[in-house]
């Protein structure tokens, strides 16, 4: 088994994916002969041209865990819209305790990000960001305040474009009658 690495990459998909460890956490359980240990681990997985994913393993040792938090963190992989080296808009998100605002910013900014935020956004491919974590700073919770804020982010040049498809043909309305059934 390999030991867990902070920048682990692997081929997949025709593209590199880098995995990254953002945090391993000691459990210890007690049961009837003792205190069992076990490991989480937060990995998150990007290529750095707006794929990004977030995973938790959960197991006995920590080569495994790792393993399992890049599985599920390549099972999460979104699409993040970028606008040139930074995000389109603005965007605070709330997840558990944790509340991460990511703001674009001016090129040549770099990434003003912290722990697992910067991990998230690096991997997204995002280069210049700012982010503030505001109440609970758990890594978790962060890692997955951020990667629900990227995932919630939208174009406002194909958002403007569906509108105004809307506009030009809005969708047909049932009458009460079609509406009953």
């Amino acid at each position: 088994m390999m030991s867990p690495s902070f920048g682990r990459e692997e081929r997949s998909d025709d593209s590199l994916i880098s995995e990254r460890v953002v945090k391993i956490s000691r459990v210890a359980k007690v049961v009837k002969g003792g205190r069992h240990l076990s490991f989480n681990a937060v990995v998150v997985a990007g290529d750095g041209d707006g794929r990004v994913g977030v995973g938790l393993g959960k197991a006995d040792a920590v080569p495994d865990a790792v393993r399992k938090g890049g599985v599920n963190a390549r099972k999460n992989l979104i699409e993040v819209p970028l606008k040139g080296s930074t995000i389109p808009h603005e965007i605070n998100v709330k997840y558990g305790a944790s509340e991460v605002m990511l703001k674009p910013a001016s090129p040549g900014t770099g990434v003003i990000a912290g722990g697992a935020v910067r991990a998230v956004v690096e991997l997204a491919g995002v280069k210049d960001i700012l982010t503030k974590i505001r109440r609970s700073t758990n890594p978790v919770n962060s890692a997955k305040a951020a990667f629900k804020g990227l995932s919630m982010l939208r174009d406002p040049e194909a958002e403007a474009a569906k509108r105004r498809e809307l506009v030009e043909s809005p969708p047909r309305r049932r009458n009460r009658s079609q509406r009953r059934r």
